[in-house]
């Protein structure tokens, strides 16, 4: 395992990820900050930010699956995919930050 750190606007997140799969992750990530950085956020819990940007990016991809108007990415027809599923997971985490730590 090989951990990455991820600039997602303007916090940084420590990322496990597989070897070998740190360019590929750091470059997921700079999709995400760049998504948020179109987004005017001012004021929003860092748990609604990434959920946000979660949520447009998985909009992006259906469209895209779908056969939207939405041009495909150059980096690759799998980059929509595993952005979709990075959305998700970060929507959990957002809701878990939101929600605080689970209690036993």
């Amino acid at each position: 395992m090989s951990n990455v750190t991820l600039d997602l606007g303007g916090r940084s997140y420590a990322v496990a990820c597989e070897d070998g799969q740190e360019a590929h992750i750091l470059g997921l990530g700079r999709a995400i900050d760049a998504k948020l950085a179109t987004m005017n956020l001012a004021g929003q819990s860092e748990a609604r930010m990434l959920l946000f940007a979660a949520l447009l990016m998985a909009d992006e991809c259906h469209e895209l699956k779908k056969g939207g108007t939405q041009s495909p990415s150059p980096a690759g027809p799998d980059l929509g995919e595993a952005l979709e599923k990075l959305a998700g997971r970060l929507e959990s985490c957002a809701v878990r930050l939101e929600n605080g730590p689970a209690t036993a």
